[in-house]
């Protein structure tokens, strides 16, 4: 009798959705992803696949991010890009454009890092100049170049995966920290520009996540976990690749069409609470 009533109810009521039969909630939208051929990206690109997204990966990682594209199959594709570099960026998004004749979401999740953490006395320019043009300008110039297609087209999403380091300090290198609040400058900006336009404009800022950059083996995969695990303020959990790639399908899709200018920290509270404080009360077991 009720699951008589409740298919009535979804019959009568479209906005009732069916949990045994997921939507693909991009269907048929065109996104690029930076950085797509490994961790996080890979992950996204996959997740985007699968909830009906054409997708183009862009990397300089040439034979996974193909090996991807090929084991995706349609309606995926790869280029080689360098985000540091203008003419790349901008050859991707041509591309695209040609190829789908539309861009609906542009995903600048490109990153590197120079060192786990360190000393400022430490940090040399070449660590800052490499930081930087990666996580920050390549940021920047993907969001320039998705813009320029996406004002005429007057609608778009932005995303950039920004870091957990913009909530608290102390967990990063201090260039790898600078780029990623320049990151989150650059949304907010850039959504208050191109709000007009109804664009969306957000951040995911992901705390500690095993991935080829930062555990390139399966024994660094299990180190890196039991850190997070150690560390972290919601226990019984640890943030994985697709939990980010969760994240941006959320910040990419209609469910959050009036989301813009939201720095999304993952981070299961660990920036929200004291530590010391609550170790000192016995809060802690």
């Amino acid at each position: 009798m009720l699951n008589t009533a409740f298919s009535e109810q979804k019959m009568s009521n479209p906005g009732i959705s069916s949990l045994a039969s997921p939507r693909r909630r991009l269907e048929g939208k065109v996104a690029i992803i930076t950085g797509g051929a490994s961790g996080i990206g890979a992950s996204t690109a996959r997740l985007f696949h699968e909830n009906g997204a054409k997708v183009v990966i862009a990397d300089i990682q040439d034979s996974l991010g193909q090996a991807i594209a090929d084991k995706l199959g349609e309606n995926a594709f790869y280029i080689h890009c360098d985000v540091s570099n203008e003419d790349d960026v901008s050859n991707v998004v041509d591309t695209t454009i040609s190829k789908h004749g539309k861009l609906d979401i542009m995903y600048n999740n490109a990153g590197v890092f120079d060192r786990p953490l360190g000393s400022i006395l430490e940090t040399t320019k070449s660590d800052l100049d490499l930081v930087v043009g990666v996580n920050l300008v390549g940021a920047l110039l993907g969001a320039k170049h998705a813009a320029r297609v996406m004002i005429p087209q007057r609608k778009g999403c932005i995303i950039f995966t920004a870091s957990a380091t913009t909530a608290v300090a102390g967990m990063a290198s201090h260039a790898y920290t600078a780029s990623k609040y320049g990151i989150v400058g650059l949304a907010k900006n850039l959504a208050a520009e191109l709000g007009q336009y109804s664009i969306r404009v957000n951040c995911v800022s992901p705390f500690i996540v095993a991935t080829p950059m930062s555990a390139p083996t399966e024994g660094d995969v299990q180190k890196v976990e039991a850190i997070s695990s150690a560390v972290g303020n919601l226990k019984g959990k640890v943030l994985k690749a697709e939990g980010v790639a969760q994240a941006a399908l959320y910040l990419a899709s209609d469910d959050a069409n009036y989301v813009s200018g939201v720095n999304l920290i993952l981070d299961g509270g660990f920036s929200i609470v004291n530590p010391t404080m609550m170790n000192a009360f016995n809060l802690v077991p």
